[in-house]
């Protein structure tokens, strides 16, 4: 019987399959995914560009053709610039454009074989418009003109917010290795490999310093180590804390009450001295947690960060470990009032109760890693709150301080109690004060015993003796 053609196919893979090593590699190289449809259906707008496209993923759809005109145009005044010839730098990513390609997971087959040319020139002319986004933001050309609608004050203000948004999504990112390439072919090789690094994150945090990020991946790897960097202390600490496992930590050590309900058991909130989203601690019943600032873009940029998390092994969970934390904090505006209050949280978005919402919804379909950091976070908080003096506080002030009707209800009800009290000391206290006035009452004598008549012996005689 002659074997089917698939049989022979799965035979000759078989005979071809690569070993370990090779295969570590190959999965290394992937960095940029496409989100799949069981995670954009609960978001579809927070994956997709609006204004701009880069790379292969979205390239060439109709709405974004109006800035295809824009980008040309950045590319003319970058090699202008330069003064290099644009076969410089079409030659120096020729050498690695197999490395950006298997950048991408799942490309479409017409870049992968790339039979019309155009995957290249794609990558140079999104790496050149990328570049400009980034310097003209934080310095100012002469070769552009005063009104240009992308770089200059107005598109600052009207178009770059757009473009910024657009630059932080998991199907938008370029390679870094494409900007380095670039960068190193105008500049003769005269920058460091962090100079595009401190460009990203003054564009897309401005006012962060962190120096020295080492090896990134794109814009999105960048930024999201931007929000997670944290100075380690000159003296360094050593911490031992316990691993939880599920074996001695339950399902509920990993949820803890509202920040309203931990505030009702007396623990209190202090935001930390830096804005990494790792600084989260919790000692001697003050929980303290970075400066966070939620505007329009924050959804958008959280969700396509943890896809990011999600997708590329090897990434870290953080994000999303703290985005579940804060989820479990905030269940309605009365909890955002009051991290608002302490300065941990920064609405610019609107309402508070539109952003207890936004945290409620981010946390849809995650799951948190049992590895993470901030289970010990967690741990520590439910042991305090499960405490009997902190459960009882806590459950005192939800049941008779929620509305002032209540509270006073509990006024009144001590008040009449006090009231009963003092009526019954008066009422008792006359009777004992006048028990305590009155004389004693004379001693009872007890009667003396009589004694049996003796008869009476007559004088000069003599009874007589018995023997």
């Amino acid at each position: 019987m002659a074997e089917s053609k698939w049989v022979i196919e799965v035979k000759e893979k078989l005979d071809h399959m690569v070993d370990a090593t090779t295969e570590i590699s190959h999965w290394n190289k992937r960095s940029i995914y496409k989100v799949p449809a069981c995670v954009t259906d609960l978001n579809k707008k927070a994956y997709k560009p609006q204004i701009v496209s880069f790379g292969p993923y979205h390239h060439g759809e109709a709405h974004f053709e109006p800035m295809e005109e824009h980008k040309q145009r950045a590319l003319l005044h970058f090699l202008k610039r330069s003064g290099k010839p644009l076969e410089s730098f079409f030659d120096s990513l020729q050498q690695v454009v197999e490395d950006l390609k298997n950048s991408y997971d799942l490309l479409d087959l017409k870049w992968q074989t790339d039979d019309t040319g155009a995957f290249l020139p794609m990558m140079i002319r999104d790496g050149c418009f990328m570049l400009e986004i980034l310097r003209t933001s934080t310095h100012s050309f002469d070769d552009y003109v005063h009104n240009d609608p992308i770089f200059s004050s107005h598109g600052q203000l009207y178009i770059m917010p757009y473009i910024r948004r657009d630059m932080l999504m998991l199907e938008n990112q370029l390679p870094m290795l494409v900007l380095e390439k670039l960068i190193a072919v105008e500049t003769n090789n005269a920058k460091d490999e962090d100079y595009v690094n401190k460009l990203i994150i003054k564009f897309c945090s401005a006012g962060t310093h962190v120096p020295n990020m080492g090896k990134c991946l794109h814009v999105l790897d960048v930024y999201r180590k931007g929000l997670l960097y944290q100075e380690q202390p000159r003296k360094k600490k050593r911490h031992h804390h316990r691993r939880l496992r599920s074996s001695d930590s339950g399902e509920d050590d990993h949820i803890i009450p509202t920040a309203t309900e931990l505030h009702e058991a007396g623990i209190r909130f202090k935001k930390s001295k830096s804005c990494s989203l790792k600084d989260i601690t919790f000692k001697n019943g003050v929980l303290k947690l970075p400066l966070v600032v939620i505007d329009d873009a924050a959804e958008s940029m959280f969700l396509n960060l943890m896809a990011f998390e999600r997708f590329h092994v090897g990434a870290g969970n953080e994000i999303t470990s703290y985005i579940f934390f804060m989820d479990n904090l905030i269940d309605n505006e009365k909890d955002v009032a009051l991290l608002q209050s302490n300065r941990i949280i920064q609405n610019v978005m609107g309402s508070d109760k539109a952003l207890a919402k936004l945290f409620n919804s981010l946390s849809n379909d995650i799951t948190l890693d049992p590895e993470s950091n901030l289970n010990v976070v967690h741990q520590q908080v439910n042991n305090y709150w499960k405490k009997p003096w902190n459960a009882w506080r806590a459950n005192l002030i939800h049941t008779y301080f929620r509305n002032p009707w209540a509270i006073l209800s509990l006024i009144a009800a001590f008040f009449l109690f006090a009231l009963t009290i003092v009526q019954t000391i008066y009422t008792v206290y006359p009777y004992y004060n006048n028990q305590s006035n009155s004389p004693p009452p004379p001693p009872v004598l007890a009667p003396v015993p009589s004694l049996p008549p003796q008869p009476m012996a007559s004088p000069g005689h003599n009874p007589p003796l018995h023997h």
